[in-house]
């Protein structure tokens, strides 16, 4: 009998860009957390990027009658002119940024969708003819911005930044960072996962050094743009007021402006989230972005749009009081945290998060043996043995690895119980 020479094959490896990506070290972490809890332990998170709120009574009214009134067919990509003419209204009387119309606005499935976007708009692979392909990123920075950016074919470029310093870049510093390749510089004030941001002073010293590298006769940066997530706008504390880069005159066609409803409205699950450029550039990257959009989620659904308008007329009350009570959990949380021995925090300042510098515990070790020799065993000996679940800071750049995220988005209660818990592991630790 002939014996069969076929060679069987299997699938080629998976594309280069998806095996490139770091998985999360979070991810132990979050599963043992619900395998604890599935085991009947209380286990006490802080780990929630989001308002433990309810979504308000008028945006969920209005969802409810747009779908009455039969708008359940597509939308256009970028959203329809209403919600559009709402945002543009939005950014020019709030943040005042300089010619924003309806014509720079894209809607988007969240924020994370709108940076997705952008970034895969304005970068360029290696070999692709563009030499400008750098990301400046100052870090510890949210965990999405660096993969996506990469995704896109940048080359991320970290601005270390650190506790002393609130965690904020400074102007010395990013010009430093800055090059002829650069592309894009990331800000995100107030910051995930560093619960601080940028003064209005701080904001236009930042905007003055963009405004020397990228005008005169032969700029530095002739291609620079700046990305900004603004997504925590309203979650500021101490009578701080939040300053859109955008709103600078001289550089505001430059600036592209993310932002969204999931966190000063509560309404992470609707993923309603967009952009907005200004002057001419601005409506290049709209039209670029909305093209791309076409291509992936198309719009979001027809009967959220209405919440747009309703929730940026309607709802200012509830917003305030959604900050004013994280900016007390914020004292709570501070205040328990700086009070542990050897734990190093700035005070939060906005959004809904402490990051307190664990790294003073570094090569102790736990009752049970785990040896604390970064945020991730750190994280995970909490866990384990006072059943605290904490974000290890590994995934969010270089000078994360020291550190921890925590939520105040909870009760106050189960941050003084969480607190008290953490202060006894650490003064367990030997």
């Amino acid at each position: 009998m002939a014996t069969s020479t076929k060679t069987l094959t299997g699938p080629r490896p998976l594309a280069a860009r998806v095996r490139a990506l770091r998985p999360s070290a979070t991810l132990a972490v979050g599963a043992r957390a619900k395998e604890l809890k599935a085991a009947g332990v209380d286990v006490l998170s802080f780990a929630a990027g989001e308002p433990d709120f309810d979504t308000p009574e008028p945006i969920k009214e209005a969802a409810k009658k747009a779908i009455a009134d039969g708008m359940t067919r597509y939308a256009p990509v970028p959203g329809d002119s209403d919600s559009r003419s709402a945002i543009a209204e939005k950014l020019t009387a709030e943040n005042r940024i300089p010619g924003v119309t309806p014509e720079h606005v894209v809607v988007s499935t969240g924020g994370k969708q709108s940076l997705f976007n952008l970034f895969m708009a304005l970068l360029d692979p290696a070999g692709d003819g563009s030499e400008a392909r750098r990301v400046i990123l100052p870090v510890p920075a949210w965990v999405s911005y660096a993969p996506q950016a990469q995704l896109a074919g940048g080359e991320v470029h970290e601005v270390v930044t650190t506790p002393e310093t609130a965690f904020k870049m400074t102007p010395e510093q990013l010009d430093e960072a800055l090059s002829p390749d650069s592309r894009v510089l990331v800000l995100n004030s107030p910051s995930n996962p560093c619960g601080t941001m940028y003064s209005p002073d701080e904001i236009r010293a930042l905007g003055a050094v963009i405004e020397r590298v990228t005008t005169g006769p032969a700029p530095r940066c002739p291609h620079l743009v700046v990305v900004t997530d603004e997504i925590y706008e309203k979650l500021v504390f101490d009578g701080q007021e939040h300053s859109s880069i955008g709103s600078i005159p001289s550089i505001s066609e430059r600036v592209l402006t993310v932002n969204g409803l999931s966190k000063a409205y509560a309404m992470t699950g609707w993923r309603v989230g967009y952009f907005a450029g200004s002057g001419d550039f601005g409506v290049e990257v709209a039209k670029a972005t909305a093209k791309l959009q076409s291509q992936s989620t198309t719009a979001i659904p027809t009967f959220i749009l209405p919440t747009l308008r309703v929730a940026f007329e309607q709802c200012q009350d509830f917003v305030e009081h959604l900050r004013s009570t994280f900016e007390q959990r914020a004292e709570v949380m501070y205040n328990g945290l700086t009070a542990i021995d050897g734990l190093v925090c700035p005070r939060p300042t906005g959004a809904m998060y402490a990051f307190p510098d664990v790294s003073a515990h570094f090569g102790k070790s736990s009752p049970k043996g785990t040896r604390i020799d970064s945020a991730l065993a750190f994280s995970q000996a909490l866990l384990d043995e006072h059943h605290v679940a904490l974000v290890p800071g590994e995934d969010f750049g270089t000078g994360g690895e020291k550190c921890c995220r925590l939520t105040y988005a909870c009760a106050t209660e189960q941050i003084e119980k969480g607190i008290e818990r953490l202060r006894e592991f650490v003064d367990s630790l030997r």
